[in-house]
């Protein structure tokens, strides 16, 4: 069996499904939230520049801090192995 170098990926391994639409998630939530605002910022004042503003400054911070939120949390058991497989481990 020849040694893995570390960074190459397993072509042995397929993520799952919900592996491969976490990302969109995060989108989703995101855009969401932002939209809330958005929309909420329109009605109220009427303004279409600011509530655009708006909208996108919610998208950027709400993206962020969800990124930051997924980055913190600590693999369960299942996802440990799954990461020790891809490492060859």
């Amino acid at each position: 069996m020849t040694p893995k170098t570390p960074g190459t990926p397993n072509p042995a391994h397929q993520p799952s499904r919900s592996d491969r639409l976490k990302p969109a998630e995060l989108l989703a939530i995101s855009a969401g939230m932002a939209l809330f605002v958005g929309v909420t910022i329109l009605v109220t004042t009427r303004e279409l520049m600011l509530s655009a503003i708006g909208l996108g400054v919610t998208f950027i911070v709400a993206l962020v801090v969800i990124a930051m939120l997924v980055l913190g949390m600590k693999p369960n058991a299942s996802e440990q192995n799954d990461l020790d497989e891809q490492n060859g481990h």
